[in-house]
């Protein structure tokens, strides 16, 4: 099985979001976000990095669940 390089980024990228995202959810309301409208820039752009890497590990795991079938021996009769 051939590595196919969405598997690791969508990883990467789920796993930077959620720390991201979860950094955020524990400092809401802070002062820091008054600088920035009192949007919680942390916490929406974690969101948006998981969106990412969720959209880069569907395809990359539903075609290996598909290779696995297509180099499965045929069974015999």
């Amino acid at each position: 099985m051939k590595l196919d390089l969405r598997l690791p980024i969508g990883i990467l990228f789920l796993a930077l979001g959620g720390l991201l995202a979860g950094y955020g959810a524990l400092t809401f309301g802070s002062e820091m976000y008054k600088r920035s409208l009192n949007i919680n820039v942390n916490f929406w752009w974690g969101l948006l990095l998981m969106l990412f890497g969720g959209l880069m590990l569907v395809p990359a795991l539903l075609k290996a669940k598909g290779d696995d079938k297509s180099t499965r021996p045929p069974e015999a009769d």
